[in-house]
């Protein structure tokens, strides 16, 4: 199985709902929006990408503007279970799962997932610390893909994981960049400040 195979899905419909009527998404590094940023680190990987959208991020869908990838949309009240079942429909290949608001991981980390994933095409690969807690992104092999796309609630694929858990191998990314989202203005401040601006 090759890595060309997969694909990446990264889920990106979140309502910012404690950045004080920011979004985080749309939040500025180095000259472009982090949504941006993100989905091109994803498609320097070479494999297909598709960006889960809210109906409501019209910013959003804008700063994708040009970018070769497919833009869906999440229907439903569960959050980021509505997110994963849009993105997977129709999907038959490895799934690798990117939250959108962690910039620091990197295209170099997306493609060391994807190349050790079409090595063991029956793991779950899934992102750590550098001391082992676990984190994002997620590679989910292909077998897994129906019970991806039958997820409900709010908790993300969390009970595939708890029972599949032989099957999940951690891969220790540098520092903590596997753990870093940025969900409040606090933590962008803090973010910004350890970086230099």
């Amino acid at each position: 199985m090759s890595a060309a195979e997969a694909t990446i899905l990264l889920l990106a419909a979140g309502r910012s709902s404690r950045m004080q009527g920011r979004d985080k998404l749309m939040e500025n590094i180095d000259g472009e929006p982090l949504v941006r940023m993100m989905a091109r680190r994803a498609l320097r990987t070479g494999v297909p990408v598709r960006v889960v959208l809210g109906a409501d991020h019209a910013a959003r869908r804008a700063a994708l503007e040009g970018l070769d990838l497919q833009i869906l949309e999440a229907t439903g009240e569960d959050g980021m279970a509505a997110s994963i079942r849009a993105g997977v429909a129709g999907v038959t290949g490895p799934v690798l799962l990117v939250l959108a608001d962690m910039p620091e991981i990197t295209a170099r980390d997306l493609h060391l997932m994807l190349s050790l994933g079409a090595q063991a095409p029956d793991a779950i690969l899934r992102a750590a610390s550098q001391d082992g807690r676990p984190g994002h992104p997620v590679l989910f092999p292909a077998d897994l893909v129906p019970e991806l796309a039958a997820i409900r609630g709010d908790m993300g694929a969390r009970d595939i994981l708890r029972e599949a858990a032989a099957r999940v191998h951690l891969l220790p990314l540098e520092g903590e960049r596997a753990l870093i989202d940025l969900d409040t203005p606090g933590d962008w401040a803090d973010w910004r400040a350890k970086r230099g601006g």
